[in-house]
């Protein structure tokens, strides 16, 4: 059946002839928001197909620092604590404790300890030593563990 003359006629005066938003017609669709909006929702198909790199990155692209920051800590005021509570091990009347990381300066230690740990600030050192205890780096024990033996000499 022929329809009876143009269908926008009846629109003449309106300015979206039905279609709803003006956005509707435009050919994008339904935008679902500018930029990266919904890149976790509704767009996250494009993430995964397009930006694959990023993704193998964990969402992060660029620099990063080289530096490990990794090192546990443990402050004077935990040590006084362990030897108050009688965790610690005890080497000629002072108190022992091996630590693989960084000993830090807050708080004082009224027991003499003999501390052994990769690293210590210089606070927590005058600290350790006006106890009457003592520091001692472990990174020199654990390089002297991990040296080889020096080899024999094989006799010709």
């Amino acid at each position: 059946m022929v329809r009876p003359g143009k269908r926008n006629r009846k629109f003449l005066g309106t300015r979206n002839h039905g279609k709803g938003n003006a956005k509707n017609r435009r050919g994008k669709g339904g935008k679902g928001g500018w930029g990266r909006a919904g890149m976790h929702k509704h767009r996250f198909s494009y993430v995964t197909v397009h930006e694959r790199k990023w993704m193998e990155n964990g969402g992060h692209m660029g620099f990063h620092s080289l530096q490990d920051n990794s090192l546990p800590t443990l402050n004077l005021w935990n040590i006084q604590g362990m030897a108050h509570k009688g965790e610690l091990k005890s080497e000629d009347g002072k108190f022992v404790l091996e630590f693989a990381g960084k000993i830090l300066g807050t708080g004082n230690l009224s027991s003499p300890v003999i501390v052994r740990a990769l690293a210590a600030s210089e606070a927590a050192i005058e600290r350790i030593n006006a106890s009457g205890g003592k520091f001692e780096s472990m990174s020199k024990v654990v390089e002297a563990k991990a040296a080889p033996a020096p080899a024999a000499k094989k006799k010709q």
